[in-house]
């Protein structure tokens, strides 16, 4: 196991909304017999509320601040020796200091989904607020690639079934 992810025991799912970083992330951590979180979870959890609701109510910037310090509580627990696989929002590591707080607490992987996958598992969603405009979906989509790619991993969705691309992440120099 990496130097890096004995000190501290967090692996980092990133990627774009529908990427499968809930799903996957749940099946790594019983895998790996971790604790598992999601952010967007958290979030809707302790705010009461639907993540659409508080993009819908307060806007995208309190929405941030809102998930960049569930995000700190969560890597707090990493930080002090609880093993955990996180999901983060699809945005959450586009924002350098999301980026920073996880850069040096963990080991980053980016669940790389292809934009045709992407666009048909959420065709059929509403509480996805960034999806509802298919052109500005699409130009999110490109625009977060370039953050995605500074994750320490990336891992292509190749497969639907998340079982296969547990096995991938398995597969990584990092264990």
């Amino acid at each position: 196991m990496l130097l890096k992810l004995k000190r501290t025991p967090g692996i980092y799912l990133v990627g774009f909304m529908a990427s499968g970083k809930t799903t996957i992330g749940r099946l790594l951590a019983d895998e790996l017999g971790w604790s598992f979180a999601d952010v967007d979870e958290d979030i809707e959890r302790e705010q009461g509320v639907t993540i659409a609701s508080i993009f819908d109510t307060r806007g995208e910037e309190e929405f941030r601040q809102i998930e960049h310090q569930t995000l700190r509580k969560r890597v707090r627990e990493v930080e002090r020796g609880k093993p955990m696989v996180l999901a983060l929002g699809g945005g959450a590591f586009a924002h350098e200091s999301s980026h920073d707080l996880l850069e040096d607490n963990g080991v980053t992987i980016w669940l790389d989904c292809p934009l045709d996958k992407v666009q048909a598992r959420v065709a059929t969603t509403t509480d996805r607020p960034l999806a509802r405009d298919p052109a500005k979906f699409e130009q999110l989509y490109e625009t977060r690639r370039a953050a995605y790619a500074r994750a320490d991993y990336r891992v292509e969705v190749t497969s639907d079934d998340p079982a296969e691309m547990v096995a991938a992440i398995l597969k990584l120099p990092i264990f």
